[in-house]
């Protein structure tokens, strides 16, 4: 479970604010209109099985990913490098969770009520 957490955290610090996601969203986001639903305290927390296991099936990519790009982070000696695989792994993790069937901002909100909603959080961890 703290493997899940530290991966769930790392992989929301990842997506959280790339412009790789930008511009790999197929589907454009009206931003004047979009509002973080986890900031407003209006969080959808009552996720059906079909997302929940989504979400699992994309976090066990995300997961490969992570100790992948991470063991060729921590292994380079250059910032520019570093932050060159950090967009690579950004790419991928995108590609991961749309080929899950989920869109970004569903992914990161199911990820934040595992993280504060013990609810969520056990369905999930049932789901795994």
């Amino acid at each position: 479970m703290k493997k899940l957490l530290t991966s769930l955290s790392l992989s929301m610090a990842l997506l959280a604010g790339g412009p790789a996601i930008a511009q790999q969203s197929t589907e454009s986001v009206d931003k004047e209109n979009y509002s973080d639903p986890a900031s407003a305290g209006t969080q959808k927390t009552n996720y059906n099985d079909a997302e929940l296991k989504q979400f699992v099936e994309a976090q066990s990519g995300i997961n490969e990913i992570r100790d992948e790009y991470m063991t060729k982070i921590e292994s380079t000696d250059s910032q520019e490098k570093a932050q060159e695989l950090q967009m690579e792994a950004n790419d991928e993790m995108v590609t991961v969770i749309e080929d899950a069937g989920l869109d970004i901002p569903t992914y990161n909100a199911i990820a934040t009520a595992y993280n504060s909603e013990p609810r969520v959080r056990n369905r999930v961890d049932a789901l795994m």
